[in-house]
């Protein structure tokens, strides 16, 4: 086993693309995730098994939304456990293909605990508005209800085009080559990113200030829900036969 510098030399030339990744994820998240993967390695851990550790802080942190008054101190512990779960979800794949151990068990695995936190992230802060909000109106319990709606059908639509691309383009001539990584676009998805969203948590000492950023945070998914879903259509589109 190698010295952990070694190891992390190892990881950075193991990365995954960073094509349609942003500026979080590139320069915050992954490089996280490489020092955790690094230790895990070290620590003779599985991928599989840093994927359950991912799961055990951002549940951890979504139970503590639900069932903790809001404060700042709960605001700090929230987003740090929501953070270093996100670097653990990192981790589980670059730790995957550093050691050769990845595999269809797995990226199911990943996507599961990955689904789950979409679903429970936002049935969280329902239960958390509607326990101690002390919401202008109970309107408000339908934002979490329309931000979890955009969430799971931004990840499923990107999945099922991800997958549906790859069927459609085995076996077809090679296209024109890939298109250089844009730092515009990067700075663009930042908003979209799960990283950033995890911010908002920060607020939570200040209800009425979080539920604005949060209201925020909706609105901008959705409006990216309606441009991803344009753009995956037309590229399964031209994806057609003849």
């Amino acid at each position: 086993m190698g010295s952990t510098g070694t190891v992390l030399r190892e990881l950075r030339g193991a990365q995954k693309s960073a094509k349609g990744v942003s500026l979080y994820s590139r320069y915050v998240n992954r490089p996280a995730g490489r020092v955790l993967a690094a230790g895990a390695y070290r620590a003779g851990l599985t991928p599989n098994q840093v994927t359950l550790v991912s799961a055990l802080f951002t549940y951890a942190a979504l139970a503590a939304v639900a069932l903790v008054e809001p404060s700042w101190t709960l605001a700090l512990l929230v987003y740090a456990a929501l953070a270093i779960g996100f670097a653990f979800d990192s981790a589980d794949g670059q730790l995957a293909r550093l050691t050769g151990r990845g595999g269809p068990d797995g990226e199911w695995l990943d996507h599961v605990v990955d689904c789950g936190k979409l679903v429970l992230v936002h049935t969280a802060v329902l239960i958390s508005f509607y326990r101690f909000g002390e919401l202008p109106s109970d309107a408000w319990l339908l934002l979490p209800l329309g931000f979890q709606l955009a969430a799971v059908v931004t990840f499923c639509a990107g999945l099922l085009r991800e997958h549906l691309g790859k069927a459609a383009a085995a076996g077809a001539p090679a296209g024109s080559p890939a298109a250089p990584v844009s730092r515009v676009r990067a700075v663009g998805l930042l908003p979209a990113d799960y990283g950033v969203f995890c911010l908002v948590f920060l607020l939570l000492g200040a209800p009425g200030a979080f539920r604005a950023g949060y209201a925020v945070l909706a609105v901008v998914h959705t409006l990216f829900l309606a441009a991803f879903l344009t753009k995956w259509f037309r590229e399964l589109r031209a994806l057609r036969p003849g």
